[in-house]
């Protein structure tokens, strides 16, 4: 069952410095907590444009955490984590691979959505090395709630906000790596790669190899 943060009111507004989050980060590490506080993040610029912050959701105990780079402009609006096409896609590589999504927890490097206007149009624009730092605590407070015991990284801007700038997704896709708090980290393609991709070729060879990361990962769960 998907969570949602009951919010009674807004935590008091507090002066971070540039480009961390981590003043804004609680001591508690519950998901309420935690889900609650980062409303009131202001530890980089995204939240002055973004609809609202768009923080993991999932089961807070869970073996596997699923990370993307950051939210698009459908889990902008509706404050939740991959429930735009790319999530929809996500989904059906779960079920393929036979991981009910209520048993993962999955979130983003970044929780608030950066992009630029095209007219009425809202386009997707990468966050910066910058904006991944600043981002970094809710992502190590996440990891201290869930204590998975793997971590799947959906493109290679997720790949790098945990292993570091210099990992190769082309490189080491769907090889297992050492991560934080005694994790294991696969890397695969973004669903977003696979929905983007120029023909059905490409497209269906990009969701296979999602499915199968997914299906690894899910053998040593």
């Amino acid at each position: 069952m998907k969570l949602t943060p009951h919010i009674d009111t807004h935590p008091p507004a507090k002066k971070a410095p540039a480009d961390s989050a981590a003043p804004f980060v609680p001591e508690k590490r519950t998901y309420n907590a935690l889900a609650t506080a980062a409303e009131g993040c202001r530890g980089c610029e995204l939240y002055k444009h973004a609809t609202q912050v768009v923080f993991g959701e999932g089961a807070t105990k869970a073996s596997l955490i699923l990370l993307g780079e950051q939210p698009g402009d459908a889990e902008d609006l509706a404050g939740h984590p991959f429930v735009g096409p790319a999530g929809r896609l996500l989904d059906k590589a779960l079920e393929e691979a036979g991981i009910p999504r209520k048993e993962v927890y999955v979130t983003n490097a970044v929780k608030h959505f950066r992009f630029e206007e095209r007219g009425k149009r809202r386009l997707h624009k990468s966050p910066s090395a910058r904006h991944i730092k600043a981002c970094r605590p809710w992502l190590e407070a996440e990891l201290d709630l869930v204590q998975p015991a793997a971590l799947i990284c959906l493109g290679a801007t997720a790949a790098k906000a945990v292993l570091g700038n210099k990992f190769s997704l082309t490189k080491s896709l769907g090889e297992w790596q050492a991560g934080p708090r005694n994790s294991k980290v696969l890397a695969t393609f973004h669903p977003s790669a696979a929905l983007r991709a120029p023909d059905h070729d490409r497209r269906e060879e990009l969701y296979r190899e999602i499915v199968k990361t997914l299906k690894l990962a899910g053998s040593v769960i």
